[in-house]
């Protein structure tokens, strides 16, 4: 079978490119699909994650205002795809040109959505003027309208299904990273966060929830991993909150599989998420987690107070004494670890690409 995944760029190192790899690599060698990867505006080849060496590699020059980036973008990727001549095409992108591509490609063969975050992507900041308001509601509108011409729209859990009104829906959830034979031993004092610094992802939230626990242990340090963002003016928050000593900011690594095993607690303080693939990586190395009930993702991986703790989303001081709990009490860190370990095998990449494998078999039959 011929794959083609349409995406924007998958050398960055997010969930999405992640997740990428790693269905696109099993594909290719596990299922022998042809796997074809077509990009925009992405002149390297240097891939932040590995990805097989038989997939193959496309990508679209579309530059100028957004009305002739887009016609040269839809013209250029309407030759690619009549040349690839592929069996089935799937989307990877979350913008609404993504949402589009079913019409504005005339639809040449049976086509997925992957939809990799929440509808709650759109809100960027907590003002919601009139204007704000009225552009997301048009914006949600022309996505209901788009995504209705695919032949399946995938989201990753059980709570996106409440975002949308469409009959074509279904989950299925991200593939888990790794999963090692060791696990972490849960003695460092350490706290581990993994993701860019952006509006999402709370980390002004979780300094503050961080200054409550540092009051208690101070000997205990917070260490954040993520693509940083100087607008976010984390590090003066730290300063303020006089927290500084104890939060260590870093840039993206490729290693990030040793920080998950010298951490004893993974901490995910988002606003929303598409699914909470850091989760599943942490509790991998039986590290447990404690997780804002935010939408959508960390209720289908998380039980609460069983392999890890879930907290209201937003409540500051809730999410500071999840941690605290789990630094207090070493064997409920080391028991919720051990089951975390256990749990998290259902989301093995055997058993989901399994099911990539059937979807995209029953759209050519």
């Amino acid at each position: 079978m011929k794959l083609v995944y349409i995406v924007n760029r998958i050398d960055g190192p997010g969930g999405l490119e992640r997740v990428l790899s790693i269905k696109a690599s099993m594909l290719a060698d596990d299922y022998n699909y042809d796997v074809h990867i077509i990009t925009l505006n992405q002149e390297t080849t240097d891939l932040f994650y590995e990805f097989s060496n038989e997939i193959n590699y496309y990508n679209i020059s579309a530059t100028g205002n957004p009305i002739s980036k887009i016609y040269k973008y839809i013209t250029e990727l309407r030759k690619a795809i009549k040349t690839l001549k592929p069996d089935v095409i799937a989307v990877c992108d979350d913008g609404l040109k993504g949402l589009l591509l079913p019409l504005l490609l005339s639809k040449p063969v049976p086509m997925v959505y992957e939809r990799h975050v929440s509808r709650q992507v759109e809100n960027q900041n907590d003002t919601k003027s009139f204007s704000s308001k009225l552009k997301a509601s048009m914006t949600f509108k022309l996505m209901n309208f788009g995504a209705k011409y695919y032949n399946k729209f995938v989201v990753l859990t059980n709570g996106n299904l409440n975002e949308w009104n469409l009959k074509n829906i279904m989950v299925i959830p991200n593939p888990l990273s790794f999963y090692p034979t060791e696990s972490s031993t849960l003695n460092n004092k350490t706290v581990l966060a993994v993701g860019k610094q952006c509006y999402q992802k709370g980390y002004d939230r979780l300094l503050k929830s961080w200054q409550i626990i540092n009051e208690k242990f101070p000997d205990w340090t917070l260490k954040i991993y993520g693509t940083i963002s100087e607008k976010e003016n984390l590090d003066t928050l730290a300063r303020t909150l006089n927290i500084q000593n104890n939060v260590n900011f870093y840039a993206p690594v490729k290693n990030i599989k040793d920080k998950y095993k010298e951490s004893s607690i993974y901490v995910l303080s988002s606003r929303y998420e598409g699914f909470g693939m850091v989760l599943t990586e942490a509790m991998a190395y039986g590290v447990p987690c404690v997780s804002f009930n935010c939408p959508y993702g960390p209720s289908d991986i998380i039980t609460d107070k069983k392999n890890g703790i879930m907290v209201n989303n937003g409540d500051i001081e809730g999410l500071a004494q999840g941690v605290i709990n789990l630094i207090s009490n070493e064997d409920l860190r080391k028991s919720m670890g051990e089951k975390a370990k256990i749990d998290v095998k259902r989301y093995f990449p055997e058993k989901i690409v399994a099911q990539w494998n059937d979807l995209f078999l029953s759209l050519i039959k």
